[in-house]
């Protein structure tokens, strides 16, 4: 399945983004990362190290908490991707943004989807990503992969979204982005 670059962008243009009130929430963002690869498109994860404070061995996109710095959201998702994977806000496209979550853990997370050139010298930082992972679309959008499950958190019902791949589980916020990218880039 290959993804063309001027399309991707122009279907999340088509989506104007939910932008949500920080309410609070400290502000966050990720990059969904997505290159080309043997004719296909893939997305590029990190499986974070188990000895960091939350999220212990779970895969995700890089990203992180905002800085004072950093200018707006996109700054902080290139910022966050050039510390944990060495790859420099200069050589990442950002082809558009996907809706703003709010997570029970009090942040306020923008993603932004970018591509990424491939193949690439990453400079993976060791104390916070285990392993870069890449999962080629194609397998992100077989339905065998993915289920929905809705849980009692906080009080609260909420639909969860699980890929259970042979790579691993994503499921919580990266689940919710996956799942969101994928009907907004394929349908």
């Amino acid at each position: 399945m290959m993804l063309e670059p001027d399309r991707i962008q122009e279907r999340l243009g088509s989506f104007p983004p939910r932008e949500l009130p920080l309410s609070g929430r400290s502000r966050a963002a990720v990059l969904v990362p997505l290159f080309f690869k043997d004719g296909e498109s893939h997305l590029l994860f990190t499986r974070r190290t188990d000895h960091l404070p939350h999220h212990r061995g779970e895969i995700c996109f890089p990203g992180g908490e905002s800085d004072p710095a950093d200018g707006d959201a996109a700054v902080t998702a290139l910022r966050e991707t050039e510390e944990e994977i060495g790859l420099p806000p200069q050589e990442i496209r950002i082809l558009g943004r996907l809706d703003d979550f709010a997570t029970r853990f009090h942040f306020h997370v923008v993603p932004f989807v970018g591509l990424i050139p491939w193949p690439y010298p990453f400079r993976v930082n060791r104390h916070e990503v285990a392993q870069l992972l890449e999962v080629p679309v194609r397998q992100l959008a077989e339905p065998a992969f993915f289920r929905r499950e809705e849980r009692l958190i906080e009080g609260r019902r909420l639909q969860l979204c699980f890929f259970e791949l042979p790579q691993g589980l994503i499921w919580g916020l990266t689940g919710a982005i996956l799942r969101q990218f994928l009907d907004r880039v394929l349908n």
